[in-house]
């Protein structure tokens, strides 16, 4: 592989690999470092990568496990702090959204990993399931599973939360 094709085929994805990092490592700086780290070892074995038919897939299967092999290095959690965003003041309208929009991240955020990854390579990234399934080794069927599980409980907190204020709402 040429670096031409190297810039074409896997630079080129970078923001996505990033994404799924942060997500896994929750995270920026160990997110940032890792897509570095990923990027120079496919860079070192850019001559076997001829042979790879799916290279998004590939590289999100690599980021997820050199992810988690990251975080099994790291036992204790304070070195990977959770980062919260602070969110300004806006009007009514804008501050509702960006306020459901949070606390929908947060239960994403609080789904176990892997439904947690799969439901941001296919709701954000817009992954097929069959990349999904070959990037998390699983079948496509367990990937539609986990997917469906996660936008369950995603949509039974959000009814609730929204059940929650009409109470506060109504006393």
């Amino acid at each position: 592989m040429e670096s031409t094709q190297f810039n074409t085929q896997i630079l080129n994805h970078s923001d996505k690999l990033f994404r799924l990092a942060k997500s896994i490592l929750r995270n920026v700086d160990a997110a940032q470092d890792a897509v570095q780290e990923l990027i120079m070892k496919l860079w070192e074995k850019r001559t076997q990568l001829d042979v790879v038919e799916n290279m998004q897939a590939f590289m999100m299967r690599s980021m997820r496990n050199l992810c988690l092999d990251t975080i099994r290095q790291h036992h204790d959690e304070d070195e990977l702090p959770v980062e919260f965003e602070y969110v300004e003041p806006n009007p009514y309208q804008q501050a509702e959204q960006k306020d459901l929009a949070s606390k929908i991240h947060s239960m994403i955020d609080n789904l176990p990993e892997l439904q947690r990854t799969i439901i941001r390579m296919r709701d954000v990234e817009g992954m097929e399931l069959s990349e999904i399934a070959y990037v998390t080794s699983l079948t496509a069927n367990a990937v539609s599973v986990n997917l469906s599980r996660a936008r369950q409980k995603i949509r039974e907190q959000i009814i609730n939360e929204q059940k929650r204020v009409e109470a506060r709402v109504w006393k």
